[in-house]
């Protein structure tokens, strides 16, 4: 219980009591008891004084109350703030994250796009071997000089066949020619690798093995030494899978005899290589022909040598012909030496000594052979 409840109490008891004095006092005809006056005052200072302590009380908790819940309000407002940035950098990061997503999806949309243009491209044998081809061209682009290979080089007319001989590239080695061909033989294979039912598959391989014996006999009609071709012949498989594959005597689930389809090959004088392993080859033709440019170099350095030799030899006749002419000079420059010094003694003979003896010619010799 309060203190003001209770002084209200007091208050009330004390008032309770003064009227009852008075009725009491009014009834007997008594005089008022002053005491009972001071009583009552003292109580209500009392009560004025209490009350306007609490209010001191209660008005000072009201503000430190108010200057908790303003400062409360600026530490939350502050907080919220922050929280608020922080959520707008969130806000802004997720937004920037769809936005690249965004342009990811596009870009694998386009690339779903262009994936389903190449399978139709697959689809189509013409298309295959022209994609071929420009993979083929492409591959010696980057590996030889522009100088060094040939697309779509005519070597001549089939003297089996009568037609026109057109390899899908060459290969210039000196006067050699080395032929390469490109082979797509997709559809068999992808055939097999679709195929569940093991007897239709079985003949799919048989197939795929055929499909790869005609593309090697393609091949090696390119093989024409008569008009200066080497002894073989590349076929370029350019799906790297494909070519493992049949390295690999499997075929998606599927065992083909590759074995025979490689000696097959070997024996029509076709080498199978994929972009991976006919790049390998090509460094080997690279330091072949680098090592023909050295040979070259060598003889036209022999010939120089050569041409050398010829002009000292022309030197040398030449130097022979001044050693002689010298030669023949002083046995003339000492025969002239004695000559004179004959005079010399005749002079000194006639003036019977006064005159004569004083001449006396340089002296030659030849030098002595080293």
């Amino acid at each position: 219980m309060s203190i003001e409840l209770f002084l209200g109490i007091a208050l009330v008891i004390t008032v309770g009591l003064l009227a009852h004095q008075l009725l009491k006092k009014k009834a007997s005809s008594e005089p008022f008891d002053p005491q009972l006056f001071t009583l009552i005052n003292d109580l209500r200072k009392e009560i004025q004084d209490t009350t306007t302590s609490q209010r001191k009380e209660v008005e000072g908790k009201l503000d430190h109350m108010h200057e908790r819940l303003v400062k409360n309000m600026q530490e939350s407002s502050s907080t919220l703030q922050k929280h608020f940035q922080h959520t707008s950098g969130i806000i802004q990061g997720v937004t920037e994250k769809l936005t690249q997503l965004d342009e990811t999806n596009k870009q694998v949309l386009n690339f779903s796009e262009q994936l389903q243009s190449l399978e139709n491209i697959l689809k189509n044998p013409k298309q295959r071997g022209i994609l071929g081809e420009y993979w083929l061209e492409t591959l010696l682009g980057q590996v030889l000089a522009p100088g060094n290979y040939q697309m779509q080089y005519q070597l001549g007319i089939d003297e089996k066949t009568g037609q026109t001989l057109i390899p899908d590239a060459v290969i210039f080695i000196k006067e050699m020619l080395i032929p390469i061909d490109a082979k797509f033989s997709l559809e068999n294979y992808n055939k097999i690798s679709q195929e569940t039912d093991s007897v239709r598959r079985e003949q799919l391989e048989k197939d795929f093995k055929a499909d790869v014996k005609m593309r090697i006999d393609e091949t090696s009609k390119y093989i024409q030494t008569q008009k200066g071709t080497s002894n073989f012949a590349f076929m370029f498989v350019p799906a790297e899978g494909v070519y493992h594959n049949l390295i690999t005597q499997n075929v998606g689930t599927v065992k083909v005899n590759s074995r025979n389809l490689i000696e097959y090959a070997f024996e029509k004088g076709v080498m199978i290589v994929s972009p991976t392993s006919f790049f390998a080859y090509l460094q080997t033709v690279i330091l072949g022909l680098k090592a023909l440019q050295i040979e070259d170099s060598v003889k036209d350095i022999q010939k120089q040598a050569e041409n050398l030799m010829r002009h000292m030899k022309g030197y040398e006749e030449h130097h022979n012909r001044v050693g002689k002419h010298l030669e023949t000079t002083v046995r003339a420059y000492s025969s002239s030496s004695d000559e004179l010094r004959k005079i010399d003694k005749d002079i000194y003979k006639i003036t019977e000594g006064v005159a004569g003896k004083e001449m006396d010619p340089l002296q030659l010799t030849f030098p002595k052979s080293e």
